[in-house]
């Protein structure tokens, strides 16, 4: 049988959108991630899609009217009241009003709901754009408007899927999802997270009534610890559930250069995951998610498309491609005097380190009293 080749999911609505000059999202992510497949050559103009914009009827399969009406205003007036502000946290919390405050985050949700629904009989999507996975039902969260991998996820389920795995790998522990499935058997939730950080959610012992578990990382987290929890927890767990379909979260926030986190993986570890759980999932929606580092974000994605598309990796990148990443802006520190291989290369040298006691134990705790599958996995 033919496995069909992944497809890719994007949008030109994120391409000079920022979320303000002083916030971490100032950055472009999506634009520079697919400026660098193109001048890579690696997007097949066949198998590449535009993002629809959800409709207000998709959005409030999660998102209360109330709240999605909220935004919509915030868009047309470029600003909220107090009340607003107060009750749905927009303009307000890090959740900034902006020019494309409504449109941006519902092509994002609109890509994750295409992407379940192209994946219904099997198959691989890549949604850099999506990952958004604080939002709560009635606010922003986390530089968060719309939570689209669960609209993403729902959409799965209204498709007739009764057993659904979520991986979250970002440095921030997926609240927003977590919670909107706690009650929820056919999801099972997964985060990899920095222990201690924002939303300050997500312990060890937290099991969201049996249906996720966490694993919180200590600073520093790097690829063989990456490595330990992918052979002793992820696969594990995706090997006992069996799930006919994965989502993975595939925030750029846990890398060594993300300003935002205090981890120090490699984008090796990212690739590693994206291809173990290509290699197994019947059907596999990627996201992208955090990454404040405008260099670090468009190689990582970039690479996650090569692994899932089995592209080989350059070893130094094509003139075109490093022309992309030198017209790169970062106003931090950081980006001042960036090191020449974030303009030269796309995959990060291995950031190997020893494999501490919390992250063994952290592992065989999240793979003990795992509950049964909630459906057979299909045959074929």
């Amino acid at each position: 049988m033919t496995v069909p080749r992944p497809l890719l999911i994007g949008s030109e609505i994120y391409r000079g959108s920022t979320y303000g000059p002083k916030h971490p999202l100032a950055i472009p992510r999506v634009p520079a991630t697919l400026d660098l497949l193109r001048a890579l050559r690696w997007i097949d103009p066949r198998r590449y899609l535009d993002s629809p914009r959800a409709t207000v009827e998709q959005l409030t399969r999660y998102h209360t009217l109330d709240y999605v009406a909220a935004l919509r205003q915030a868009e047309e007036d470029q600003s909220v009241s107090p009340a607003i502000r107060e009750r749905h946290h927009i303009g307000a919390h890090g959740n900034p009003v902006y020019r494309e405050v409504f449109r941006r985050p519902a092509t994002s949700a609109g890509g994750a709901i295409l992407a379940a629904r192209l994946t219904r009989g099997g198959g691989v999507v890549h949604v850099p754009g999506a990952g958004t996975h604080h939002a709560l039902p009635d606010r922003a969260s986390g530089f968060c408007y719309i939570n689209d991998p669960v609209l993403g996820l729902l959409e799965w389920l209204d498709l007739g899927l009764t057993n659904i795995l979520y991986v979250d790998i970002d440095a921030h522990h997926g609240d927003g999802v977590e919670l909107a499935f706690r009650n929820d058997p056919r999801v099972f939730t997964l985060s990899i997270h920095e222990a201690g950080r924002w939303p300050f959610t997500g312990r060890l012992e937290d099991r969201a009534g049996g249906h996720a578990r966490n694993i919180p990382v200590p600073v520093g987290f790097n690829d063989t610890e990456m490595d330990h929890v992918l052979h002793a927890a992820i696969l594990p767990i995706l090997r006992h559930l069996r799930p006919q379909a994965v989502m993975l979260q595939c925030g750029a926030d846990a890398l060594e250069e993300d300003p935002l986190a205090r981890l120090s993986l490699s984008n090796n570890s990212h690739m590693a995951v994206t291809r173990a759980l290509r290699d197994e999932a019947p059907r596999l929606i990627v996201t992208g998610g955090g990454g404040y580092n405008p260099w670090t974000v468009a190689r990582c994605w970039s690479a996650i498309w090569g692994t899932l598309d089995d592209r080989p990796m350059p070893t130094f990148l094509p003139p075109a491609a490093e022309a992309v990443l030198r017209g790169l802006e970062w106003h931090r520190a950081a980006g001042r005097n960036p090191p020449e291989h974030w303009f030269t290369t796309l995959v990060d040298p291995p950031r190997p380190g020893p494999l501490r006691d919390e992250v063994v134990a952290a592992c065989a705790a999240v793979t003990r009293d795992l509950p049964e599958p909630a459906t057979p996995a299909p045959a074929g």
